[in-house]
């Protein structure tokens, strides 16, 4: 099908944020946990999963990774968002910004897509400002 792009991936979130990027293609999922290199460098995670999908599926095809970072913390938690959250969780990332009046953070996409010769990258970054509790309503 023309304009039909294989998303390699387990993550519905991904899915539906490609979708709300590129309207006009139709995307077919591949349900597969790709395996991820450890980095902080979303490029870097998205380039390798990417060519491991076009390796599976044998058609064009896109891997999406995401970071979160935080300015006040260095960019803290960077590519390493769920296992912060497995560990400190969201009580104890707000505890780290606990008296910290730069409040600036930025959610951070790159998708890659294999067409099987080359790899093209296209990014996103959202910009927000930190909250100072957590009421564990979404």
């Amino acid at each position: 099908m023309e304009n039909e792009i294989v998303f390699v991936t387990h993550n519905t979130g991904k899915i539906k944020s490609a979708e709300r990027h590129f309207k006009n293609l139709k995307f077919t999922t591949f349900n597969y946990e790709l395996d991820e290199p450890r980095s902080d460098d979303i490029k870097e995670i998205a380039t390798a999963k990417v060519k491991q999908a076009y390796e599976i599926v044998k058609r064009p095809c896109i891997a999406l990774d995401t970071d979160f970072r935080i300015e006040e913390l260095n960019g803290f938690p960077r590519a390493f968002v769920n296992f912060s959250l497995d560990t400190i969780g969201i009580q104890g990332i707000l505890k780290l910004m606990e008296n910290k009046e730069n409040r600036k953070c930025a959610f951070n996409e790159c998708l890659a897509y294999h067409d099987g010769k080359q790899i093209h990258y296209f990014y996103g970054k959202h910009p927000r400002k930190f909250i100072r509790q957590y009421s564990g309503i979404r």
